[in-house]
């Protein structure tokens, strides 16, 4: 029993222990966990060290390795444009949902939590100047994630421009990916350790009223998530290609499973084949496109992770985001989205990114990072959907073409 607590794939019932933990420490020793927050804080630390280096190398080898050129230029532009689209719509019903429940607004705490930082609130020309650095290495050393998103979704493009001369920088690229993807793994594994840390520091800091916020918050999540789930899947798919809703839901139901079980969409990908050229008529040769490339750059479930997250931190710390700033997060997550790795718990360090964009702080992933599988589950299975809802109007589009 001990040995199977321990197993790789057995990471999220570890850091249910730590967030447990953290509450009892809390709870009993609050002093005591007040001064061990510097663990917290070194985890937070590792985390945002992988952030530029994942964004790189998921942003470049997603571009990177497609192949396929003609099917790109077939399809290719039409497929992104959907895939940007529902993203923006789902943020938007997100936004919505999130708005009217407040999550992080209505809590009582015994010491309120204060943040002195600046929230992001740029003007056209200060935006333009930010993603176009006159160093990218510069921005690099400093966190900029936007200006390095940018550079290397143009950098990847270049190379697949150049062809078989580019061949090198691909497979190096792919090793890097690798490398640091195991990286992160290594960091992911501390992660019990950094979740009962700050979790015993947020009860102790702010009382047991960071309990009721955090509940509302996953119901909020999960709420978005069924919400988007109809709105911007099973109505649109069955009115475009006029497809069952028994036959669509079922379908989905069976890629559900997988999701839920794995948290992870990269994993998920071959049944999402199988499953959308059998169950559902798909074509293979556009399924085998579509599929894959929404495995790396469509997020619906992103789009709720990422709007529920800045409404949930923004309201509890009494941060008010102006409309200029809640265009410019659907755009930051709109990008962030082309960089999710796809993995059990990727969506920890990427909220660390995009909080940290928007001049937002960072702390409330320890605490998030105690359940977050229980929200992955929700996000990761909105994201595959999404996809297989996609490629069946994508192929609606050029059928007869």
């Amino acid at each position: 029993m001990i040995k199977k607590f321990f197993d790789k794939d057995k990471l999220y019932l570890r850091v249910a222990a730590g967030f447990l933990l953290g509450i009892v420490f809390g709870i009993l020793l609050p002093d005591f966990s007040i001064a061990v927050k510097v663990i917290g804080d070194i985890y937070l630390n590792l985390i945002k060290l992988m952030v530029i280096p994942i964004v790189i190398c998921a942003v470049f080898c997603g571009i990177a390795n497609i192949r396929n050129g003609e099917l790109l230029r077939k399809i290719g532009f039409r497929t992104v444009a959907l895939y940007v689209l529902m993203f923006v719509v789902s943020s938007a019903i997100s936004l919505a949902i999130a708005y009217v429940i407040r999550p992080g607004l209505t809590a009582s705490f015994e010491n309120a939590p204060v943040y002195e930082g600046n929230v992001a609130a740029p003007t056209v020309t200060s935006f333009l100047k930010t993603i176009v650095p006159t160093n990218i290495f510069a921005s690099m050393a400093a966190g900029d994630t936007l200006p390095v998103i940018i550079f290397t979704i143009v950098f990847a493009v270049a190379i697949v421009a150049v062809g078989e001369q580019g061949k090198p920088v691909v497979d190096l690229m792919n090793s890097l990916s690798a490398a640091f993807f195991k990286m992160l793994h290594y960091f992911m594994e501390l992660t019990p350790l950094g979740v009962m840390s700050l979790m015993a520091f947020s009860v102790a800091q702010y009382g047991a009223g960071i309990f009721g916020s955090l509940a509302k918050y996953i119901f909020t999540c999960w709420l978005c998530c069924i919400a988007v789930f109809i709105i911007v899947m099973v109505l649109p798919t069955c009115l475009i290609t006029r497809m069952p809703v028994g036959k669509f839901l079922k379908a989905c139901g069976k890629i559900a499973l997988v999701t839920l079980s794995t948290t992870s969409s990269a994993a998920t990908l071959p049944t999402t084949i199988n499953v959308s050229i059998n169950d559902l008529g798909a074509p293979e040769a556009i399924s085998k496109f579509t599929l894959p490339l929404g495995c790396t750059i469509n997020m619906c479930g992103g789009a709720c992770s990422f709007c529920c997250l800045a409404v949930f931190v923004s309201d509890f710390y009494g941060i008010g985001l102006s409309f200029g700033t809640i265009v410019f997060l659907v755009f930051v997550a709109t990008l962030i989205n082309m960089a999710a790795p796809g993995i059990p718990g990727g969506g920890i360090v990427l909220g660390a990114s995009f909080l940290s964009i928007l001049g937002l702080p960072i702390d409330l992933m320890g605490p998030i990072s105690g359940f977050y599988r229980l929200l992955d589950m929700a996000f990761t299975t909105m994201n595959v959907e999404g996809d297989v809802a996609a490629n069946l109007i994508i192929a609606e589009s050029v059928k007869g073409k």
